[in-house]
């Protein structure tokens, strides 16, 4: 693939960015991601809860990020997710694989929640973004 636009098709049907990744000579690309933006999440290995609050289709990191932080080595070619950590001022990039839907369901405690999100219901995060 070529160039860094791309689009991610969520479970609910949303697209959560606004532009296609381009295959070297001209074809679309559009992936298909298991977490929404929004949605509570609980990662696999480390235990921790959080919010999604962006998917990337495919790793974006650099090579040394991964070398030495990704050690169980997850795919780069599907879906990574920035979680807002609960309970927690970090952030943090994680692979589809390593996480699994929320089952506590409660709010997040972050301090960015209120900056990226306008409100929580039914157990998820709802973003209303202003169209230009």
């Amino acid at each position: 693939m070529v160039g860094f636009d791309y689009a991610i098709s969520t479970p609910d049907g949303q697209t959560t960015r606004s532009h296609l990744c381009r295959r070297a000579g001209g074809g679309r690309v559009t992936r298909r991601a298991r977490f929404a933006v929004g949605q509570l999440v609980q990662h696999r290995l480390f235990g921790y809860r959080g919010v999604i609050y962006d998917v990337d289709p495919v790793f974006q990191g650099s090579d040394e990020w991964y070398e030495q932080v990704a050690r169980s080595r997850p795919p780069k070619d599907a879906p990574w997710y920035h979680v807002l950590v609960d309970g927690s001022e970090a952030t943090t990039y994680v692979a589809e694989r390593n996480l699994a839907p929320d089952e506590q369901g409660g709010p997040v405690r972050h301090p960015r929640v209120e900056e990226l999100f306008s409100a929580f219901e039914a157990g998820r995060y709802r973003r209303d973004l202003a169209v230009n």
